[in-house]
């Protein structure tokens, strides 16, 4: 069944579509996610996510969620918890295709011992500098180790005293016997066994002393599991000949195909997960969740949401050409994605407190105004509007131009959803500072202009009374480069960090309806942006994250550049 029409069509679909066609694998389509859990899922995991997942979920397939557990002195459950909560997030479901390499570990073991008695492994004693020193250039073949020609007996026995515990980290490994002058590095007799000595697996425990290697162990996972398409990122493809020899010579009667695609590289930001784990160990971000972070995680703090994710990579789509990804594209999908769907909210960020001189003191009026402008389907809330009110700061002059839409004194504007309101009085501290604003409201234009009097300008509110002390999150980009880890200039991309990425205004007012918002919700603060509840809000300690703003701000600050 071909997809093309229905789905984004990409070179990995044409060739799955040409599979099924020839009943290649019995017309089946197994894929599958391979995660490291040593650390958290970012934006670009999620691009394979989708790939991997939405691919199985259109051929009528399967996809596995396998974890590639084979180095434990960087993994952690508590990763494994958080990669399943992400995946889940996005929308996918494994079923019972929940996989650990760790799994296999003896069955890779015994495929190691068949390679060794076919005469095409080994144990080599050379230590890791001596090893790379006989690896060669990529201008100059390598030199055989002079433990290659060890008997297959010798090599029998150390790889099970290896297994048993008797060597010692580093002292010895099992590499596969292949081509030392391939023009293929990863062709030169590349290692497939490690030991690891003293480290506490998640899922295995103490049970092993040697570990597989990452391009012993893949290959063998995929065909023992029956993934008939195994898709992976471009820096892979000089791994595919291993990938291919590994299955080539051992007994297993399955041999998935890998194919390979660019990855994700999202600018102003860092893809590195070794880097991104530097961020959070030297606490240069809250955490791996923190809302500045491209991490899946950090994003769904900060209001993304699990369809605008998927929306973005099919947006960019699946090709083999390396590209960057402007951060716009991102923002651009939350922030089509927020205007359709986040109700309309008003909140003041910088209060300016204003005093209705015309309007009675102990007077509470219960406006009507609608949570979406164009969706008469999302009902509408009540607004308290009282004597005393807060707009924001920004939005008054004493004197101002035509351009400027706001309040201005001894003129008029509109509160939204509300009255006209005019400016009289300008009150000041002793330092000049303006603290207070009198006006009076024209009762008779609640919803409307009069005849004859333009009002052109409109701005949001909160009763003084009855908005909800909040404290409020201006996340922007965490990066001021659009590339911070290029490594020109010898500049480190943690100098790159914008100063700026991270605003917190502890004095802020929502509207009254905020008060019982729960984590995650996310609302269109009028004139202001797009927001989400925080996970850290509580009863009466409202905390929201900016998600987007409501236009592109950084556009202009790329073109200058």
């Amino acid at each position: 069944m071909s997809l093309e029409g229905s789905k984004p069509v990409n070179f990995i679909r044409h060739i799955i579509d040409a599979d099924i066609a020839a009943n290649k694998n019995g017309g089946k389509v197994v894929t599958r996610f391979p995660p490291e859990p040593n650390g958290f899922l970012h934006i670009g995991h999620a691009k394979s996510i989708v790939l991997n997942f939405g691919i199985a979920e259109d051929y009528q397939g399967q996809c596995h969620l396998r974890f590639d557990d084979t180095n434990p002195l960087k993994e952690d459950v508590d990763f494994v918890h958080a990669i399943e909560d992400d995946v889940k997030w996005l929308g996918y479901d494994w079923g019972e295709n929940l996989y650990f390499s760790s799994d296999y570990f003896q069955q890779l073991y015994d495929f190691a011992v068949e390679l060794i008695k076919a005469g095409k492994a080994y144990v080599c004693d050379l230590s890791a500098e001596e090893t790379r020193q006989y690896r060669g250039t990529l201008k100059e073949p390598g030199k055989a180790s002079p433990y290659r020609d060890r008997s297959v007996e010798e090599n029998l026995d150390l790889f099970a005293r290896m297994k048993a515990g008797e060597f010692g980290d580093g002292s010895r490994v099992l590499r596969a016997k292949i081509d030392m002058a391939s023009p293929n590095m990863n062709m030169r007799d590349p290692t497939l066994y490690r030991i690891r000595h003293g480290v506490i697996h998640h899922q295995t425990g103490a049970a092993w002393s040697i570990y597989p290697m990452y391009d012993f162990t893949h290959p063998i996972s995929d065909a023992l599991e029956g993934i008939t398409h195994s898709l992976c990122t471009l820096e892979f493809e000089d791994h595919r000949p291993l990938y291919d020899w590994v299955l080539d010579n051992i007994t297993i009667d399955c041999h998935p195909q890998q194919i390979e695609f660019s990855r994700l590289n999202l600018q102003y930001t860092v893809m590195s997960k070794r880097k991104l784990t530097e961020l959070v160990n030297d606490g240069l971000v809250s955490g791996w969740d923190d809302p500045r972070m491209p991490t899946i995680a950090g994003l769904r703090r900060r209001g993304y949401t699990a369809a605008s994710i998927r929306e973005f990579c099919d947006r960019i789509g699946v090709t083999r050409a390396d590209n960057s990804v402007e951060m716009g594209m991102l923002e651009a999908t939350i922030r089509d994605d927020l205007n359709e769907n986040a109700p309309r909210r008003m909140a003041v960020l910088h209060p300016l407190k204003i005093i209705i001189e015309n309007y009675p003191e102990d007077k509470v009026e219960e406006l009507s105004a609608p949570n979406h402008p164009q969706k008469e389907e999302m009902g509408s809330r009540t607004l308290p509007f009282t004597r005393e009110i807060y707009i924001d700061r920004e939005d008054f002059r004493e004197e101002a131009n035509k351009k400027f839409k706001r309040l201005v004194l001894g003129k008029e504007v509109r509160l939204r959803n509300a009255y006209v309101i005019r400016c009289d009085e300008v009150i000041k501290n002793d330092a000049g500072e303006i603290i207070e604003l009198r006006c009076v409201y024209d009762e008779n234009t609640l919803g409307k202009n009069p005849e004859g009097r333009k009002v052109k300008g409109v701005i949001h509110w909160v009763s003084a009374s009855h908005g909800v002390p909040a404290k409020i999150c201006l996340y922007d980009r965490l990066f001021n480069h659009p590339t911070p880890d290029d490594g020109k200039d010898g500049v480190d991309y943690k100098q790159r960090i914008n100063p700026d990425s991270l605003q917190v205004l502890d004095d802020c007012f929502v509207e009254a309806s905020l008060a019982g918002t729960e984590a995650g919700e996310r609302f269109q603060f009028e004139r202001e942006g797009y927001f989400c509840t925080d996970v850290d809000s509580a009863a009466g300690a409202l905390v929201f994250n900016r998600t987007v703003g409501l236009r592109d701000s950084w556009a202009k600050i790329e073109q200058a550049g």
